[in-house]
């Protein structure tokens, strides 16, 4: 595989593992005047401002009067706001990326060993996503990315932080222009990457702001809207470990939970990412993982080859594509199914190409970074390029992908029975457990 009409000088951003999953906890910082509230259907009392109404579910987020909800008669139950932190790893690899102008990369381009693997290219045969919709709840998706102009729909993304930006990344990071490559990339004219569903009409809800917080109640929102704007799937690379089951902790389940069988019973696959804790949720006793072990939802675990970069054929890889991540959360009844999110053994770091040999075991797609474009010296232009990621953050979007191929061949699919092909078509590789897999690893062809 020649890869030598690459950039000779190389950009290098970005962490090993680059998912707003990893490591993501709740922090004890909740909001003192906004508030996640069970109402009675009633309207809620004077001295409290609706920041996110909900329609098709009582819950409404609010800011305002404590003492106004306690003592209203609308009210049934309420809790303080939450903020999901990112607490990502210190970077112990750098990671390349190709600005979009530089990039040579081919449809079917061999650094895509996911979409190899998964007979992407078969698969769009049938269906390349026609007459679906996916929602993106993330950090933002970069409208200006050339392999996402097409897939994009400007009309019903939104942003649901108070930062005052629109739905693209404003200040912050790509991990959710990643996200929605893996998903719906359309290669840019037929010089970008591969999306594993090109024509899903692809909808931005960005719940992280700039400074890289999320409130769980936009979470909760940006759910319910995607169910209401029709998204045959919404895809949450994105959670909170661990959480205690007692206390608060069952209000903020009883909520989520509402939302998401709300969103199914209106026709939303919810695909979530299982977390990169390498935690036995099976049994971790008092903790819960959320959103991926709320009601409804199809979790999905990581995997990837270990050392592809030094042959680029997966047959020979010291580890096979469908191999667990090792830092895949697992347990056989919090997995839906496994896919590929991306591997490493960061001691091969022989370059190949100019790159670390390491680096092509994680997932490639849509990225960007920030440029000085004013001479100021402070970063302030986004440049579409392309990169490398790995987390179960990006093996939730390989499904929701798939998902969306499930429901454009077959259009009178309900969520229950879009992720039920996708579970009957999987298996567990030979020599792994069942406990990495749930019903087994992604098959996209047979699930058509």
């Amino acid at each position: 595989m020649v890869h030598s009409t690459r950039r000779d000088v190389i950009k290098v951003s970005g962490a090993l593992l680059g998912g707003i999953a990893v490591g993501t906890t709740v922090t004890a910082a909740t909001s003192t005047d906004r508030f996640i509230v069970r109402t009675k259907g009633r309207g809620l009392p004077n001295g409290v401002e609706v920041v996110h109404e909900m329609p098709g579910i009582k819950l409404a987020v609010v800011t305002g009067d404590e003492g106004a909800l306690r003592s209203s008669n609308g009210v049934k139950e309420f809790a303080p706001d939450i903020e999901l932190e990112l607490n990502e790893p210190e970077p112990n690899a750098e990671v390349p990326t190709f600005d979009a102008s530089d990039y040579e990369g081919q449809p079917g381009d061999s650094l895509q060993w996911d979409k190899a693997d998964l007979n992407v290219p078969e698969a769009h045969e049938t269906t390349e996503g026609e007459g679906t919709r996916v929602a993106v709840i993330d950090s933002g998706v970069l409208e200006t990315h050339p392999d996402l102009a097409g897939p994009l729909n400007l009309d019903l993304s939104r942003n649901f932080t108070d930062d005052g930006g629109d739905h693209n990344p404003v200040g912050g990071g790509d991990h959710g222009t990643h996200v929605a490559g893996i998903v719906a990339a359309d290669n840019g004219g037929g010089l970008g990457v591969n999306g594993t569903a090109p024509k899903t009409d692809l909808v931005d809800c960005r719940v992280f702001s700039a400074e890289g917080g999320a409130s769980f109640a936009d979470i909760l929102a940006a759910v319910v809207y995607s169910a209401n704007v029709g998204a045959d799937v919404a895809n949450l690379s994105l959670g909170a470990y661990p959480v205690p089951r007692q206390a608060n902790g069952q209000f903020y389940g009883k909520v989520l939970n509402s939302a998401m069988t709300y969103a199914n019973r209106e026709g939303t696959l919810l695909v979530i990412a299982a977390g990169n804790d390498s935690a036995d949720l099976q049994h971790d006793k008092n903790f819960i993982s959320l959103p991926n072990e709320g009601a409804q939802a199809l979790s999905v675990s990581a995997t990837g080859p270990i050392g592809y970069g030094l042959s680029f054929d997966p047959d020979v890889t010291e580890s096979p594509p469908e191999s667990p991540a090792f830092y895949t959360n697992y347990g056989t009844n919090a997995i839906t199914l496994g896919a590929p999110g991306g591997d490493a053994d960061t001691s091969l770091t022989d370059p190949v190409d100019g790159v670390p040999a390491y680096a092509y075991d994680l997932v490639f797609n849509t990225v960007f970074t920030y440029e000085d474009t004013d001479g100021d010296g402070e970063p302030d232009t986004q440049v579409p390029g392309y990169g490398w990621k790995a987390g179960t953050s990006m093996a939730a979007p390989n499904v929701a992908g798939a998902a969306a191929l499930v429901k454009s061949a077959n259009p009178n699919y309900n969520a229950n029975q879009v992720e039920a092909a996708l579970k009957q078509a999987a298996d567990v590789p030979d020599g792994y457990g069942k406990e990495y897999y749930g019903s087994g690893y992604l098959n996209i062809v047979d699930a058509l």
